[in-house]
């Protein structure tokens, strides 16, 4: 099959490697010319423009978009329907917000053209590995595109599958990255009361490297932690400073909809924003109030 694929990032550039492996027609752009160069060095065809791209394509047309969520997709998804023609389909793979993707599938539907979202998991191993896609939209999108997921996916029968109308799939890709979220937080926490003992003299890589294998905490997660570890063993070289994508709120905000407890998955987004904290005004009240009511000590910053 062909496919035009719109962002080269680091991940969109790598499931084109992987489609170009598999056999598949694939024809790029992307705003960087170097980035469609490293494509086309591995047999993609290159177009300097959207509307090339999409003109490069046979009917019925499938054009895949990799780039950030909010305002870029917005923009992307806007310039590619320009010049998608009805029982064409459009695919989202980024990290959108499941009810903008509900809105994108009404809007171009009115157009005879399909919306498939298409939550994706795999990150930079991807291109190894394969990729986790979970695919929103037209049934009968899905199925004629589905050898493409196929190849993605880290085999032809497991890694992918239709989870559901437009915005399930994004849906089910906010609530996989709300788990990770959690998932993350618990080896943080478990592996710093580790070093917290010190008279023990724990090997953080060590016990990771055992835990891997017959523990029944192992994980790919956990792999990485051992990964981590072995390069940078005290962790010197990274700052207490954890970024969020946007997901880990959008599943928070969603469980309070539903009325459904999250709480591990809502302190864990808690202490990300925490860790961005370097002035902490409620901290320093509590030791006030603590000053306040007990007469205990403080210690003074120095100002």
């Amino acid at each position: 099959m062909e496919l035009g694929m719109v962002g080269l990032g680091r991940m969109g550039g790598y499931m084109a490697r992987r489609l170009l492996d598999g056999g598949h027609r694939v024809v790029v752009f992307d705003l960087r010319p170097e980035a469609v160069q490293a494509s086309v060095e591995k047999g993609a065809a290159a177009t300097a423009s959207i509307a090339e791209l999409v003109s490069r394509l046979a009917t019925p047309r499938a054009v895949w978009l990799m780039v950030p969520a909010g305002e870029a997709t917005e923009k992307a998804i806007m310039e590619v329907a320009k010049h998608l023609s009805a029982g064409d389909c459009l695919i989202d793979g980024g990290n959108s917000y499941y009810k903008d993707s509900v809105r994108r599938a009404t809007a171009l539907a009115k157009e005879g053209i399909y919306f498939l979202d298409v939550g994706t998991s795999g990150g930079i191993w991807g291109i190894k590995e394969g990729y986790c896609l979970m695919i929103g939209g037209e049934l009968a999108a899905f199925q004629r595109l589905e050898p493409i997921f196929q190849t993605l996916a880290p085999s032809p029968d497991k890694g992918f599958g239709y989870v559901g109308p437009s915005g399930a799939g994004h849906f089910v890709k906010m609530v996989h990255n709300g788990v990770e979220y959690g998932l993350m937080e618990a080896y943080a926490e478990g592996f710093e009361l580790m070093q917290a003992k010190g008279e023990f003299g724990l090997d953080m890589a060590k016990i990771a490297e055992i835990w891997r294998h017959g523990s029944v905490v192992r994980s790919w997660l956990l792999d990485l932690v051992a990964a981590a570890l072995r390069f940078d063993p005290g962790l010197e070289g990274i700052e207490a400073y954890v970024e969020d994508s946007g997901e880990g709120r959008w599943t928070v905000q969603e469980a309070i909809e539903l009325a459904v407890p999250v709480p591990v998955i809502a302190q864990s987004l808690q202490n990300r924003f925490r860790s961005r904290q370097t002035k902490l005004f409620g901290t320093r009240l509590l030791a006030s109030l603590r000053q306040q009511f007990g007469g205990h000590a403080v210690r003074k910053t120095g100002k």
